[in-house]
């Protein structure tokens, strides 16, 4: 059997997964390849897909799969899993940690500073104890920022699709309903053809003028022309993301130029921690699919 790391995981998972069989990260062995790990850089499409004729798992290290065509990955006969609960923590901090940022202005502080600015009188801070957060999306990740948000003295209510209550949120049975009234809004999201776009116009009317909108869930569940519209007339206070539509975000992507935004390079699920956590579901994955005849 091959093992393909396509990309960065925990330096030590390599050895780890030897085990099982040969470990490379050689992206010219593709061809070779029994198991695929990726995480989000490489892209499982078709075309990728059929660059690899012999694979029989594909694993991402992280949460979601849509980086990956399982349609047709399901039609070659190949296994797709990804590591859902690995991430939860890390991503969950990243998210609390920029939702702290925007009241506290981190970012214009600190810049001040460098810039020998005393900006004490300009930068007022207000405090999360007391505000309401919405989450939208209540998997894994959005339970750890609720257990965050609570201890923080916010009131959490939250909206997820399927409309299944919480012991973390109060879930409301529609979007319009969940955002009304919300001080913060954190998306947690996989992307698909129902959350593509999602936070629009329509939607950002439904919020509370001088909201904040959190997002580590995917760059593309926003339109980033209207974001930028809101943004720029005062309607959200600001827009704090660590997600992008591609990874860079392409030069001329309109919220990079936009005023009040915290940004990040996709840091949220870059932990030491995370990483060491994804190669034990890695390793999980693998010998329950190989103990279970489709390796």
């Amino acid at each position: 059997m091959l093992i393909l790391i396509a990309d960065a995981f925990d330096a030590g998972l390599a050895g780890k997964l030897e085990r099982f069989g040969e470990v490379t990260t050689d992206h010219d062995r593709l061809g070779e390849a029994d198991v695929l790990l990726i995480r989000s850089k490489t892209k499982a499409t078709r075309e990728y897909i059929d660059s690899a004729p012999r694979l029989k798992l594909i694993i991402r290290g992280g949460v979601g799969t849509d980086n990956i065509d399982k349609v047709y990955a399901a039609e070659k006969g190949i296994v797709v899993r990804n590591t859902p609960k690995a991430s939860s923590i890390a991503v969950a901090e990243c998210a609390f940690a920029l939702m702290i940022a925007v009241p506290n202005h981190l970012v214009k502080g600190h810049q001040g500073m460098t810039e020998g600015k005393w900006l004490k009188k300009e930068l007022k801070r207000t405090e999360l104890c007391g505000k309401t957060l919405c989450l939208i999306g209540m998997g894994n990740i959005a339970v750890e920022v609720a257990k965050r948000a609570a201890a923080f003295g916010m009131k959490i209510k939250a909206y997820r699709q399927s409309g299944r209550p919480s012991e973390y949120a109060e879930v409301k049975p529609t979007l319009e309903e969940a955002l009304a009234g919300a001080d913060y809004v954190s998306m947690h999201t996989p992307l698909t053809p129902e959350t593509a776009g999602m936070f629009n116009r329509e939607s950002i009317g439904w919020m509370k003028d001088g909201a904040v909108l959190v997002n580590t869930g995917r760059g593309k569940c926003v339109v980033a022309e209207d974001v930028v519209a809101a943004l720029e007339s005062g309607k959200l206070a600001a827009y704090a993301t660590d997600v992008w539509p591609s990874d860079p975000p392409p030069p001329d992507y309109p919220i990079l130029r936009a005023p009040n935004v915290v940004m990040l390079p996709h840091l949220g699920a870059s932990t030491k921690e995370n990483l060491l956590r994804i190669g034990e579901e890695v390793e999980a994955i693998i010998t329950e699919v190989q103990e279970g005849g489709a390796l």
